[in-house]
């Protein structure tokens, strides 16, 4: 089983008012330099949001919706920190409500 953590927020925020791209431009050359596999996804419009248990989450969040998942807990942490105005939150996968955790809404 795979813990994964996100942090979520409106689309527009994301991708559009916060600097979100050149964060994870820099983090990818970090991964290649030291030969690291990418564990953080950029994901419009997440299906994993509408699960029972990150209903409250997701309610707070304006559509359309987007999250970066990551499997790093501490990246995360850094995001929440430098973007400040985002959802937070972890699931277990699999489980019986994901299919997949980078699926997105049809």
């Amino acid at each position: 089983m795979n813990k994964y953590y996100f942090v979520a927020a409106s689309e527009k925020f994301l991708t559009v008012e916060e600097p979100l791209d050149e964060i994870l431009k820099e983090r990818i050359r970090n991964y290649k330099e030291n030969n690291r596999e990418i564990d953080f996804w950029l994901i419009k419009r997440p299906a994993f949001l509408n699960i029972s248990s990150l209903q409250d989450i997701s309610n707070k969040i304006p559509s359309p919706k987007a999250a970066v998942l990551s499997t790093d807990k501490k990246f995360i942490a850094f995001l929440k920190l430098r973007l400040e105005f985002v959802a937070t939150g972890e699931f277990v996968f699999p489980n019986s409500e994901i299919s997949d955790p980078l699926e997105k809404e049809s």
